[in-house]
């Protein structure tokens, strides 16, 4: 297989169910750290790497490295591998879920912007979601009359924060998630909880349903949930872990343990709670989004540079979200028709947010 983003951590986990089952990984695509791609490298041997930047070459242990986003297509194009795990981070990863499925090959999918900003323009048929919400609701789905799809969030990390601090909390605070570890910019997206609008929009495209929703669940074994037109409600219930989702995207069934089962006892009970505006202001864009999905490009473009800038210490941290409204008030009647309108509008996005 090929993995795009093998030194973040859903890369780390692929490698990790990669080396449980004695898979063979062709190519290895990773940004700027070469200490641990170089021990990916070690281990699994790829024919071909890929990193970002040129400067960073002489660093890499291999025989065959290229630099930048045109190599990583050809990478896809000219590789033999018929499985490609796109982990890479934002918009970068459009490109790249395109080539996959023009070269026919199957996409384990952690990119979410690809259907984010295309959705209408991907073939789902050619893709798994390596994501726990929407790996839950696939396992849930019955041949039953479906009312509805209820997908879990964390929180973030200011889940618990008095609402008057939030204007002056901390990068260092942010990026503090409480449930676990992840990269900068989707730790940010948890906190603002666009990373949720985000998932219920990759929903809508996977499952062909616009009646969705979200709750906080703080313990984060609860995944999905389906409510069925019958009145009962199935949910997904394992521990947190993104190997998984990722075994049965690569391998399509598992019949052996990839995780240890959720004790119950041990748990206690859990704790649910409504996801407020007061808290999170991009919540209240939800709705408008989900029944206009041409509305996730400028989602994403603004929300990517609202995140950039407070990470770079520009802005406050409610800012990103503003950020975001803003931008979805300004482009509230665009219609995608195209790729190229995808690329277009995602370019006149940055520029009126000010990347």
């Amino acid at each position: 297989m090929i993995i795009l983003g093998s030194t973040g951590s859903i890369g780390v986990n692929t490698l990790n169910i990669a080396r449980k089952f004695n898979l063979n990984v062709e190519v290895l695509v990773a940004g700027r750290n070469i200490e641990v791609l170089n021990k990916q490298i070690e281990e699994f041997k790829p024919k071909k790497v890929v990193i970002a930047n040129k400067v960073d070459i002489p660093k890499v242990n291999h025989r065959d490295v290229s630099f930048g986003e045109d190599e990583i297509l050809n990478a896809i194009e000219n590789s033999k591998s018929q499985t490609v795990v796109n982990a890479l981070v934002g918009f970068l990863g459009l490109k790249p879920t395109l080539k996959a499925i023009e070269c026919n090959k199957k996409i384990a999918l952690a990119n979410k912007e690809s259907l984010v900003v295309a959705g209408k323009f991907i073939d789902q048929s050619k893709l798994s979601p390596i994501d726990s919400e929407h790996f839950g609701l696939w396992y849930l789905l019955q041949d039953k009359a479906i009312d509805s799809m209820t997908v879990t969030a964390s929180g973030g990390s200011f889940r618990d924060y008095p609402l008057e601090d939030l204007a002056n909390v901390s990068i260092k605070e942010a990026l503090n998630h409480p449930n676990w570890s992840m990269g900068n910019k989707i730790t940010i997206d948890s906190a603002t909880m666009t990373n949720k609008v985000f998932e219920l929009m990759e929903a809508a495209w996977l499952f062909d349903i616009r009646k969705l929703d979200a709750i906080i669940e703080t313990k984060s074994l609860i995944h999905a949930m389906i409510n069925f037109k019958d009145g009962s409600t199935t949910a997904h219930i394992a521990n947190a872990s993104m190997q998984l989702p990722i075994a049965y995207a690569i391998l399509g069934k598992c019949d052996e343990e990839v995780l240890k089962p959720v004790d119950l006892l041990e748990v206690g009970s859990l704790e649910f709670k409504k996801i407020e505006t007061s808290r999170y202001h991009i919540w209240e864009a939800k709705d408008d989004i989900v029944n206009n999905l041409d509305l996730g490009v400028v989602l994403n473009a603004a929300n990517e540079v609202g995140v950039a800038k407070f990470l770079d210490s520009q802005i406050g941290f409610l800012d990103v979200s503003k950020i975001s409204l803003n931008a979805l008030n300004k482009f509230n009647n665009i219609k995608i028709n195209t790729l190229d309108d995808i690329f277009a509008i995602d370019k006149e996005v940055r520029s009126y947010c000010g990347s």
